[in-house]
């Protein structure tokens, strides 16, 4: 009994292991490709041409985003399609990673100076690049986390397991929030204004990307994918079905039939994406990049002490679902007086203690050059409160 606990705690961290690379390398498409882009690749003296290649790399990226909502359907028909004697799943998360990994680790350099010698023929490779990194990455991606159900056919152990790979993927994007500017910095010839330079952004992605895909060989190596009847396929589903099978999803359907509740929970996150967004811009607009620099900077170290909330948030939520599937009213109560209580504690602590140790913090964070981040710190502390209230209230509505 205590070696089935044994193989099953080691199948739950190796899973969490998996998430923890996939949500590292999530951040570093999402959000760090596109800094090294405005900041790093294009640094010719005619500012004018840098911004044009900008906004046509930006264009290709967000039509090939676009198109990728179309090209899903026919990837999870073709995982679906996949039968191998390491499972279903696996192979996509180690071959997708792996692909991925390459992809966009070419991709973080100007492909041996083509940026200027030859601009039409860069916007060629890189469109393909980020095609092939795109569609591999969508495909680990539907792999990794439908894998769940093929895990194991008791309810409450996909229950855990889910928890803890949801913990994994907390803890991974907030871990490279935290490391960007520090190994970029460290492996940068030049500190280009706090930004780091080419050299310091192909390691970050070397290492984001190898941090990854051991994430995906460790996953592959502790899980075990159950073979079940139930999920053998007696007819192979054509790709002119794939449309009409999404037609008739129940799930979309609902949202169809609710799309007023919908777009209430869905316009307070467009507005908070926005202003993490705008907030940045605006103030690049207002004062100088520098001053971007080190609000940047100060809110990485606010969102360190923050993945600990999240992760409260990311354990609750399973637990709320079954409690509100039970209709326990009293129960769902409760546990909303306790999170209260527990989230009050915690951002207490951590906004308090983030504002005793700003001034010291900043300077043995990121050099001394930095300074200027503990004042932000001590100011930005005070946000801790209205995050972690924001995360326990948005836990608990979507259950209500």
């Amino acid at each position: 009994m205590s070696g089935n606990n044994g193989n099953k705690l080691m199948q739950r961290i190796s899973y969490a292991c998996g998430t923890f690379g996939h949500d590292i390398f999530y951040m570093m498409v999402s959000t760090y490709f596109i800094m090294f882009i405005t900041s790093n690749l294009f640094n010719t003296e005619d500012q004018s041409h840098n911004e044009y290649m900008i906004g046509i790399i930006m264009t290709v990226i967000l039509v090939i985003r676009v198109a990728e909502l179309f090209i899903d359907p026919f990837i999870g028909n073709t995982i679906d399609k996949t039968n191998t004697r390491w499972g279903r799943f696996k192979p996509w998360v180690i071959v997708g990673g792996f692909v991925a990994a390459l992809s966009l680790a070419i991709l973080f350099t100007d492909l041996g100076g083509l940026t200027t010698s030859n601009p039409l023929l860069y916007l060629i490779i890189f469109a393909i690049l980020y095609l092939v990194m795109d569609i591999f990455y969508s495909a680990k991606d539907v792999a990794i986390w439908s894998m769940v159900p093929a895990m194991s056919f008791d309810s409450k152990e996909r229950e855990i397991t889910a928890t803890f790979a949801r913990i994994g993927s907390v803890f991974g994007a907030q871990l490279v929030t935290v490391m960007v500017i520090p190994i970029v910095l460290f492996f940068s010839k030049d500190a280009n204004g706090g930004v780091g330079d080419a050299n310091g952004w192909l390691a970050f992605a070397l290492i984001g990307g190898g941090v990854s895909l051991l994430g995906a060989v460790i996953l592959g190596l502790g899980t075990k994918e159950q073979a079940s009847a139930l999920r053998e396929n007696k007819k192979e589903t054509t790709f002119k079905e794939v449309f009409s099978i999404l037609g008739k999803n129940d799930q979309l359907m609902w949202i169809a039939s609710n799309i007023k509740p919908v777009l209430i929970l869905f316009i307070p996150v467009l507005a908070y994406s926005i202003y993490k967004v705008m907030d940045k811009i605006m103030l690049g607009i207002m004062s100088s990049y520098d001053q971007v620099g080190f609000y940047n900077n100060a809110e990485k170290i606010i969102n360190i002490p923050m993945g600990i909330i999240t992760a409260l948030g990311t354990v609750m939520l399973p637990r709320m679902s079954n409690i509100v599937a039970n209709g326990d009213k009293k129960r769902v109560d409760d546990y909303i007086r306790i999170s209260a209580k527990l989230v009050t504690l915690l951002s207490s602590a951590i906004a308090f203690g983030l504002m005793g140790v700003s001034s010291v913090l900043a300077p043995v964070f990121f050099g001394d050059e930095f300074i200027a981040c503990g004042e932000i710190i001590r100011l930005l502390s005070v946000t801790v409160f209205f995050i972690a209230w924001a995360n326990v209230i948005r836990t608990f509505e979507m259950h209500r």
